[in-house]
C-alpha cells in the first residue's frame, strides 16, 4: 500500500512537470509565430496567435489548481516542494509570456496596414529569434534537468538587452529622420520591448530552476547593459 502511495505521488509530480513542457511548447510556438507575423506581415497568422492566447490560460490554472492540491494533500519537502512551486512559477511565466506574444500579434495587424520598412522589420525578426532561442534553451534545461544549460541563459542575458538597445536607437533615427513613420515605428518599439520582456521572463526561469535543483537562490546580480524604459 504504501509503496502504491509513493508511486502515485510520484506520478503527481512527473504529470505536473510534463504539463508545464507542454505550456512551455505552447508559448515557443506563440513567440515565433508572432514574430514570423511581423517578419511576414501574416495577418492571418496573427490572428490565429491572439485567438490561441486562451489555451496558453487555460493551462495555467490547471496547473496551479494541481499544484495547490499537491501541495494542500502531499505536503511536500525538500526537492519535491521546490519542483512543485517551481512548476507554479513557471506556469505564470509561461501565461505572462503569452500574453506578450498576443500583443505583439495584435501590433502585427496593425503594421501590416503601413507601408513596409524592411530594415527595422529585420532587425525586430533577428530580435524575435533570439529570445526564442533563450526561451527554448530554458524550457529544455527544465524539462531535463540541466542546471548549466539553465545558467547559460540567465548569463547571456545581456544579449537581449543590447538588440533592444540598438534597435531603440534605430527606430528613434527612424522617426527623426521621416515624422511619416513615427506611428509603424512607434508599433515596432512596442514590439521590441515586449520581446525584451519575454527574454526576462527566459531569464526568471532559469532562477527558478537554479532554486528548484539547488535550494538556493541565483545570488549573482543579473547581468543588464542598460535600463532603458518606453
Amino acid at each position: 500500500m504504501t509503496q502504491h502511495i509513493v508511486k502515485s505521488y510520484s506520478d503527481e509530480l512527473a504529470q505536473l512537470s510534463a504539463e508545464v513542457a507542454r505550456m512551455g511548447g505552447l508559448a515557443e510556438a506563440q513567440v515565433a509565430d508572432a514574430v514570423d507575423s511581423v517578419a511576414r506581415r501574416d495577418v492571418a497568422l496573427a490572428q490565429a496567435v491572439v485567438s490561441r492566447d486562451g489555451r496558453l490560460d487555460q493551462l495555467q490554472g490547471e496547473i496551479e489548481r494541481k499544484a495547490v492540491r499537491l501541495i494542500a494533500l502531499r505536503q511536500p519537502m525538500a526537492r519535491d516542494l521546490r519542483k512543485t512551486v517551481c512548476a507554479l512559477k513557471i506556469s505564470l511565466a509561461l501565461e505572462r509570456t503569452g500574453d506578450l506574444g498576443k500583443n505583439i500579434a495584435k501590433r502585427a495587424l496593425v503594421i501590416a496596414e503601413s507601408d513596409p520598412m524592411t530594415p527595422l522589420t529585420r532587425s525586430i525578426e533577428r530580435m524575435g529569434r533570439l529570445v526564442a532561442a533563450r526561451l527554448r534553451d530554458v524550457l529544455d534545461a527544465y524539462t531535463a534537468g540541466e542546471l548549466d544549460r539553465a545558467m547559460e541563459v540567465w548569463s547571456s542575458d545581456d544579449e537581449v538587452d543590447e538588440h533592444y538597445n540598438a534597435l531603440f536607437r534605430e527606430l528613434l533615427t527612424y522617426m527623426m529622420s521621416d515624422p511619416r513613420t513615427i506611428g509603424p515605428c512607434a508599433h515596432l518599439l512596442f514590439i521590441a520591448k515586449n520581446l525584451e520582456r519575454i527574454g526576462d521572463y527566459a531569464t526568471n526561469i532559469a532562477e527558478f530552476i537554479h532554486y528548484e535543483i539547488t535550494g538556493e537562490d541565483a545570488v549573482a546580480q543579473r547581468p543588464k547593459m542598460s535600463d532603458l524604459e518606453l
